[in-house]
């Protein structure tokens, strides 16, 4: 009688099992989780994500606009490397058609995350150096709590830095650089209150 072989789930199938409100990446072959971000890292990807759909997102028959997608799952290699920023984006004379289903498998021209205390450190040290292995062009890291945006391009397969800004200054940034971004617009007001349990502070 032959002993019954118990087969391991898969990364991928571990990270299809997480419960609600758990997200899970695969990185450089390990299963990464976090949380379900709070509300200044919402906000910042929402805002931003409104400003940039508005100017390039807006016309679906326009051949040379954007699509821009809030945490679409990247797969860069098939189940094995999974990367979900908090938004991408992807010159439609590149990917004229979306997917059926909800793996993205075209590399995005573009990719942007908001740091927070859970995922900057991964944010920087891990997914930065897969999206330039990839060949993404474009990478934005949005800090709400320092109110502070970084922008790099994809340089002979390193990121060089091409802009920092920070405060409520007006940005144009590449790959965006046909309109201003207020970045006053995309933090929370210092004047509302987060409520930490029973307490409220000011931002």
């Amino acid at each position: 009688m032959s002993a019954r072989v118990q087969l391991q789930p898969t990364l991928y199938e571990q990270l299809e099992s997480l419960p609600e409100g758990v997200t899970g990446e695969i990185l450089n072959g390990q299963l990464y989780t976090h949380p379900r971000p709070v509300s200044r890292h919402i906000r910042a990807a929402t805002r931003l994500d409104r400003i940039l759909g508005r100017y390039f997102d807006e016309d679906d028959e326009d051949p040379s606009g954007w699509w821009i997608f809030p945490e679409p799952e990247l797969h860069f290699i098939h189940n094995t490397e999974v990367d979900v920023p908090d938004l991408a984006g992807w010159r439609r004379e590149r990917m004229p058609d979306w997917p059926e289903g909800h793996r993205f498998t075209v590399v995005p021209d573009w990719v942007c995350e908001v740091l927070s205390k859970s995922t900057a450190k991964t944010d920087r040290e891990v997914k930065m150096p897969i999206y330039a292995h990839f060949g993404v062009a474009y990478a934005w890291l949005i800090d709400p709590r320092a109110r502070t945006l970084e922008a790099y391009a994809l340089d002979a397969g390193a990121w060089r830095d091409i802009g920092r800004f920070a405060g409520a200054e007006p940005v144009s940034v590449a790959p965006f650089e046909t309109v201003t971004i207020d970045l006053g617009k995309i933090w929370v007001p210092r004047s509302v209150g987060v409520r930490r349990g029973n307490d409220a502070a000011l931002l």
